[in-house]
């Protein structure tokens, strides 16, 4: 079957190809801005519009208003409105997300490349106006090649080349079912009671990015208007480095775990949480973020597409913690505090998390058995 990866490789850019990668990431923003604008000027005065009208409307316009858009590539641009704005704006009608915000400097700088713009040979990449960039490793993936994006992550740039390739399908035993119940003491429980504790890297680095915090707003430049120094520009770079690192580590827990998942079981019965709720409570906010529910529940979808596991999304009233696995009784009252699940009907004590991922696993079964 065809799959599409992405294979996100450090750079290691010369002085002259990073201020390149900073043009074009504003140029990039621009553009986006611009477009967004534009769209809801047009959409105002009843007129029609689409990505392909925005595109052309920048094209005409840019060499007389905006000519050092042309200093890089006509991909930051062009791309920045056929993917970004577009992407966005389908999302919002599709009720995934709110209406597109502008951009801010220094927040997600990107621009993407299609496949005809950039080459790549063994650790090396070459860039439109620009030369050969050295890579930190090999592209990891053999296929076509579908385009590429080049980030910036703190001080450090990356580029995520997309590629399209053929692969066979992992066979994985039949009949290998399991129950996973993500928490906030424990990143995740199975029903055969395995548990996955995960790193916490916030509460881990808590202290260390606090001082940075005040730190950063005692130096000069931390006020609106005022010219930063040196010594602010200092410890934003050590800001921004340790929540690279923070996110890395969370994304190294939710890779392992569900590699895991999808690579031992067919049937994977798992939660549909409420995280946007869960973020709203502070007292569970920061614990919430260190799990990353949602990046879980992304790479597990992503990498079930080439094994033979299923999952099963339980409905979110689904009561997996205040059902008893042995005879179905439900609880009308379950305390956070109670790590302990007690059946009062036939007497069953097991582990909570356990006995929600045991519910887990039979809902899955269940439901797939319905489906099939």
């Amino acid at each position: 079957m065809k799959i599409l990866r992405a294979h996100k490789i450090r750079l290691y850019p010369n002085n002259k190809q990073a201020t390149y990668f900073n043009r074009a990431c504003g140029v990039s923003r621009f553009a986006y801005n611009w477009a967004l604008s534009e769209w809801k000027r047009m959409i105002e005065a009843g007129e029609k519009v689409n990505e392909g009208i925005l595109r052309k409307r920048l094209n005409a316009i840019k060499r007389e208003e905006f000519p050092w858009m042309l200093d890089v590539t006509k991909c930051a641009a062009q791309l920045a409105i056929k993917n970004d704005l577009n992407s966005a704006f389908r999302n919002f009608f599709a009720k995934r997300a709110e209406f597109p915000k502008f951009h801010k400097k220094g927040v997600n700088d990107s621009f993407a490349l299609s496949n005809d713009q950039f080459i790549v040979e063994g650790k090396f990449v070459k860039v439109p106006n620009l030369g050969w960039v050295r890579l930190a490793e090999d592209l990891r993936f053999d296929g076509k090649i579908i385009g590429a994006t080049i980030s910036r992550t703190a001080d450090k740039w990356y580029i995520s080349i997309q590629v399209e390739f053929e692969t066979e399908l992992t066979q994985i035993s039949e009949n290998q079912a399991v129950g996973v119940d993500l928490g906030v003491s424990t990143l995740a429980t199975l029903s055969d009671g395995k548990k996955f504790t995960g790193t916490k890297a916030s509460k881990k680095y808590e202290d260390k990015l606090r001082r940075l915090n005040q730190e950063l707003s005692r130096r000069k430049g931390a006020k609106k208007g005022e010219k930063q120094s040196n010594n602010f520009k200092k410890t934003k770079r050590k800001l921004s480095r340790l929540y690279a690192k923070t996110a890395n580590i969370r994304a190294d827990d939710s890779h392992k775990l569900t590699t895991e998942l999808t690579q031992n079981y067919s049937l994977i019965g798992i939660e549909d949480l409420n995280v946007k709720g869960m973020m709203s409570n502070h007292k569970l906010a920061r614990s919430v973020a260190d799990m990353s529910f949602f990046e879980f529940r992304r790479q597990m979808d992503y990498k079930s597409e080439t094994t033979n596991s299923k999952i099963i999304i339980a409905d979110r009233w689904f009561a997996s913690s205040k059902i008893c696995s042995s005879c179905g009784e439900k609880k009308a009252e379950l305390t956070l505090s109670e790590r302990t699940y007690i059946c009062e009907m036939c007497g069953f004590i097991c582990d909570r998390d356990i006995n929600a991922a045991i519910n887990l696993k039979n809902y899955a079964i269940n439901n797939n058995e319905r489906i099939a």
